[in-house]
């Protein structure tokens, strides 16, 4: 008898391929194409997505746009049908990118508005093409600077000397809409549009008034099903801005657009990372849970620099784009998101003097809850707002002293509030499908950035720039680009040596200044040459920090 339905298995078997082999398992495969060639926007997040074992199919750096090349969308158009494959699992596009050559591009522009509806028309041809591949597009709604400084020559020349009264003269129109201008503002107003330049104030306006224009018919191709999601984001504003009008008024004409389909919110760094995660966790059909806990005081109603909204109007956004849901329940979530914001509500520079290592209101209080929750065995998640463009050094002193540096999942305190709160989100739940060490080396990267470079280094490196031969300046480094580098990564091994754990490697430390300023760094580590091979394979010992 067991013989017989042994040879009944084995005939079945021949005639059934699935019995001779292992059920091929399609690897998830996402094509991605970020807004520039930053490295926290594109590498830094590609290798998010690839320690989670996700593979990534994104551009040549050559095709990405910088501050100096904007780029080109034609170019990026082609790659795009060259490489969406029939193996693809989802594709993660900027809009910005393909509509101007890249989110500067979108601000520096010389395309008439037939030219960007034309390109905007293409996602159309390209839904035709690929009916069934999950398509997430994020864009920008142009963002308004407060200075020309600000604007980090990233805005047409006349910005420079007259962005400030710009961002003013917006600000009080977005004002008069909403709730009316008293006298004096009145006064000011008609001042402002004497002394700006009609021409600069035509050409400023005239670019915002393409880039909304193609925005609608983004928010049309969501509502038509073009997209799976559309995510348009605020880029630097106000609670009173031309960037906030005009979010105000995209966010009407998209009424009636469910929250699984479009979402507006303040932000735009992040939402590369933001939609990937969302991609990975629909295609899993995963939809993890996240408790919010603020610091003390204004906590939840924060509206931090370069945001038009409470942060934790941000915040919940940021989790449903990832597909992910609020919870109220700390004790039933999957991860708790600890937001680090100023008792008073205030957002500071990372390079302000009050950016020191001594405790400040809170600093204490925020340290003993991460600690608490890590103590408890919770998945604790830090979004380090408390200033803008670097992390809070009172905070992560006592990370450090307290040896909870590396228990976190993960950490971001870079450029403004909305863009670490959002990242973090992701990374963090991106996590789980990441083995202790690759969450590590992420938390690693980001100290290294975050902390080490952006909210210390960075300062003490454009200090020096004057011992350095050559032409060049924070903003434009040019002959003192290379030296300059060099001389950050010995400060920033410095560093290292004295605020992480020795299993890095971190003495090792390379920098690179991509798109020729101090603003943001490339860093990387470099493993000696004769540990490389233990080190990627060796999982290291715990030790304290």
């Amino acid at each position: 008898m067991a013989a017989s339905v042994l040879v009944l298995m084995i005939l079945i078997c021949l005639g059934a391929p699935a019995c001779s082999a292992k059920k091929k398992v399609v690897q998830e495969k996402i094509l991605y194409i970020p807004h520039d060639s930053r490295p926290i926007v594109n590498q830094q997040t590609i290798e998010i997505l690839e320690k989670a074992g996700v593979q990534i199919v994104s551009p040549p750096v050559e095709l990405l746009g910088d501050r100096e090349n904007i780029g080109d969308p034609d170019l990026l158009w082609d790659w795009l049908r060259k490489n969406a494959t029939k193996d693809l699992t989802a594709a993660v596009i900027s809009s910005d990118a393909l509509l101007y050559g890249s989110l500067v591009g979108s601000r520096k522009h010389e395309y008439d508005g037939d030219e960007i509806l034309a390109r905007a028309d293409l996602f159309t041809e390209f839904r035709r093409k690929h009916k069934k591949l999950p398509l997430y597009v994020f864009g920008s709604i142009m963002r308004t600077p407060r200075t020309g400084l600000a604007s980090g020559y990233e805005e047409p020349d006349y910005y420079r000397y007259y962005g400030t009264n710009i961002f003013r003269l917006t600000e009080l129109m977005d004002k008069q809409e909403i709730e009316g201008l008293t006298t004096r503002e009145i006064k000011e107003f008609n001042f402002l549009q004497q002394l700006i330049p009609q021409k600069a104030l035509e050409d400023w306006m005239g670019r915002r008034e393409k880039n909304f224009d193609a925005n609608k018919k983004l928010i049309d191709y969501a509502r038509d099903n073009t997209f799976d999601y559309l995510l348009l984001g605020r880029d630097d504003n106000a609670p009173y801005s031309q960037t906030h009008n005009e979010g105000r008024k995209l966010l009407e004409y998209g009424h009636g657009i469910g929250g699984d389909k479009y979402l507006t919110t303040a932000g735009i760094d992040e939402f590369g990372l933001l939609l990937l995660a969302r991609a990975v966790n629909e295609r899993a059909k995963t939809s993890p849970s996240v408790y919010v806990k603020y610091n003390w005081g204004r906590g939840a109603l924060t509206v931090p620099a370069y945001s038009d909204e409470e942060i934790d109007n941000s915040i919940r956004a940021a989790i449903q784009v990832t597909g992910a849901k609020f919870t109220d329940d700390e004790s039933r979530a999957d991860f708790i998101l600890a937001v680090n914001t100023n008792p008073d509500g205030a957002t500071f520079e990372a390079d302000s003097a009050t950016n020191n290592d001594t405790p400040r209101q809170g600093t204490n209080f925020f340290a003993d809850t991460v600690q608490d929750y890590v103590s408890n065995g919770h998945k604790v998640i830090v979004a380090d707002v408390a200033f803008a463009n670097g992390s809070d050094n009172a905070l992560m002193e006592q990370l450090k002293n307290r040896g909870l540096l590396f228990k976190l999942r993960a950490y971001a305190g870079w450029n403004t509030p909305t863009n670490s709160s959002g990242f973090a989100l992701s990374e963090g739940i991106l996590t789980e499908r990441m083995k202790d060490n690759a969450v590590k080396e992420l938390l690693l990267h980001r100290y290294l950035d975050d902390w080490a470079y952006q909210a210390n280094v960075r300062q003490i490196g454009a200090g020096q720039l004057n011992w350095i031969a050559g032409d060049g300046r924070y903003e434009v480094l040019d002959d003192k680009r290379d030296s300059a580098a060099d001389n950050c990564a010995n400060l920033l091994s410095v560093f290292a040596r004295n605020n992480l754990p020795s299993f890095t490697g971190n003495d090792n430390i390379r920098v690179r200044f991509p798109w020729n300023r101090m603003f943001e760094a490339d860093i990387s580590i470099v493993l000696p040459q004769r540990h490389s091979e233990r080190e990627r394979t060796t999982k290291p010992k715990r030790r304290r920090t």
